[in-house]
C-alpha cells in the first residue's frame, strides 16, 4: 500500500511557513526575523499557533478521503518539522521525511483589492481642511490637494498590508479580521510584501513631485505608521495619541500639497478631535469583543471602557473650549467678521462629536470612526451644518450667492 505525502508549503499550508515566522517575529525580534528569513529555520522565542494557520480545503479533502480509505498519509518534515508534527497530531496522519505533494493554489484581484482597503483612502480627504480653513477654492490648490490625497493614500494602503502581515495571528483570533486575505490565506504573503513595496514607491514618488516638505511628511507618516503597526499599537493611551498624531499629519501635509499656511489654532482644535475619535475607536472594539480579556495585539480589555469613555469625553470638552477661545482671537475676527455665528457653529459640532462617543460606547459605529463619520448621514449633516455656520460668519455666502 502506497503512502501519500504532502508538503507543508504549497500542499497543506495555504500561507508559507518562513514568512509566517519572519512577520511574526519582526515585531519581537527584528535580528531574529531576518535571519529567520535567510536561513529557513524558526526563530528563538517565537512560535506558530498551528491550530490558526490556514489550510488547503482540497488538500484535508483529500486526506480525509485517503484515510477514510485506509490509506496512509502522511505530512513532509522536510521544512520546520516542529509544524509538521503539531499537524500531523492534529490530523491524526503520520510523518515522512519525503518531500511531500503540493498543488497550485490561486488567488484573485479582488482579494487583493480587499487587503488595500480602499474604502479606506476616504480618510484622506482630511488633506482638503487647510485650504477649507484659509478659505482657498482655486483649482489650482485643489489639484495639488488631490494629488497629496493620491500619496497619502497609497501610504497609507501600503501600511495596511504591513498591519496585517504583522497582525497575521491576533486577526486570526478575531471574529471578523480572521477573514482578511492574508489572515484567511486567499492572499499569498509574497504578494502582499510586493504590492507594499509598489505602493509606497508611489506614494514617495508623488510626494517628492509635490515638493520636499511634502516627501518629508508622508516619509514621517510612512516611519510612524509602520512603529505603530510593529508595537506602539500595543501601548495603552499611546496608541490612541499616535492614531491622533497621524490624522493630523494628514492636515498638515494637506498644507503642504497646496502650498497653503497650516496654522497654529486649527493644530490645536483639530488634535483634542481626532484623540476623541482615537478613543471611540478603541471603545468600538471592546464593545464589540466577546469576552473581557485584552484584545489580540492591543493593551485594552473591556474593563477599560469607563476609563477610555472619560478620555474621549475630556478630548471632546477640550477641543470645544479651544474652538471657543480660537473666535476671541484676532485671527478669527479677521476670517470671520460675523462671530456670532462662529458661535452658534460650536452647538452642531458639540452634537456630533457626542454622537460618535455614543455611538462608539455602544459597539453602534465601524471599528473607524473617521470613515463611519463619512458615511452617517446624520453625522454628515450636522458636519455640514457647521460648515455652513462657519461659511456664514465668514461671509463666503454674501461673497457667493449675495445673501
Amino acid at each position: 500500500m502506497g503512502l501519500t505525502v504532502f508538503a507543508l508549503k504549497g500542499g497543506l499550508l495555504r500561507t508559507s511557513p518562513r514568512l509566517e515566522y519572519f512577520w511574526g517575529a519582526l515585531g519581537v525580534n527584528p535580528k531574529a526575523a531576518l535571519a529567520s528569513l535567510l536561513t529557513q529555520k524558526k526563530p528563538e522565542d517565537v512560535s506558530l499557533r498551528v491550530d490558526l494557520l490556514p489550510l488547503n480545503e482540497d488538500v484535508l479533502s483529500q486526506i480525509e478521503a485517503l484515510k477514510s480509505a485506509d490509506k496512509a498519509v502522511a505530512l513532509s518534515t522536510r521544512d520546520y518539522p516542529e509544524l509538521a508534527t503539531a499537524l500531523a497530531a492534529q490530523l491524526g496522519i503520520a510523518l515522512s521525511e519525503a518531500k511531500g505533494e503540493t498543488r497550485p493554489q490561486s488567488w484573485n484581484v479582488r482579494a487583493l483589492l480587499k487587503a488595500i482597503r480602499p474604502h479606506q483612502w476616504v480618510k484622506n480627504i482630511l488633506l482638503l481642511l487647510p485650504l477649507l480653513a484659509a478659505h482657498r477654492f482655486d483649482s489650482g490648490s485643489l489639484l495639488l490637494a488631490l494629488l497629496g490625497i493620491v500619496a497619502f493614500s497609497a501610504a497609507a494602503s501600503s501600511i495596511y498590508v504591513v498591519n496585517d502581515l504583522v497582525d497575521l495571528e491576533a486577526d486570526r483570533l478575531h471574529p471578523k479580521k480572521c477573514k482578511r486575505p492574508f489572515a484567511s490565506g486567499t492572499v499569498p504573503l509574497t504578494v502582499g510584501m510586493l504590492t507594499g513595496l509598489v505602493l509606497v514607491s508611489v506614494a514617495l514618488g508623488v510626494g517628492a513631485y509635490l515638493g520636499p516638505k511634502f516627501l518629508a511628511i508622508t516619509l514621517l507618516y510612512v516611519f510612524v505608521s509602520v512603529a505603530y503597526s510593529m508595537r506602539l499599537k500595543r501601548m495603552r493611551w499611546v496608541d490612541i495619541i499616535l492614531l491622533a498624531s497621524l490624522y493630523s499629519v494628514r492636515v498638515v501635509a494637506g498644507a503642504a500639497a497646496a502650498g497653503v499656511a497650516v496654522s497654529g489654532a486649527m493644530l490645536f482644535f483639530i488634535f483634542p478631535v481626532f484623540l476623541t475619535l482615537g478613543a471611540v475607536k478603541r471603545l468600538t472594539e471592546l464593545t464589540l469583543a466577546t469576552n473581557d480579556e485584552r484584545l489580540p495585539g492591543r493593551g485594552y480589555g473591556r474593563p477599560d471602557r469607563g476609563k477610555l469613555l472619560n478620555f474621549a469625553v475630556v478630548s471632546m470638552i477640550s477641543a470645544l473650549l479651544i474652538f471657543f477661545i480660537y473666535s476671541q482671537s484676532a485671527q478669527a475676527m479677521a476670517l470671520y467678521p460675523d462671530r456670532w455665528f462662529l458661535w452658534l457653529a460650536i452647538l452642531p459640532l458639540a452634537a456630533w462629536l457626542f454622537r460618535m462617543v455614543r455611538l462608539g460606547y455602544y459597539g453602534k459605529q465601524d471599528y473607524d470612526p473617521i470613515v463611519f463619520a463619512l458615511s452617517d448621514k446624520r453625522g454628515i449633516g450636522l458636519i455640514l451644518i457647521t460648515l455652513s455656520l462657519m461659511f456664514y460668519a465668514a461671509g463666503l455666502w454674501a461673497q457667493w450667492f449675495g445673501f
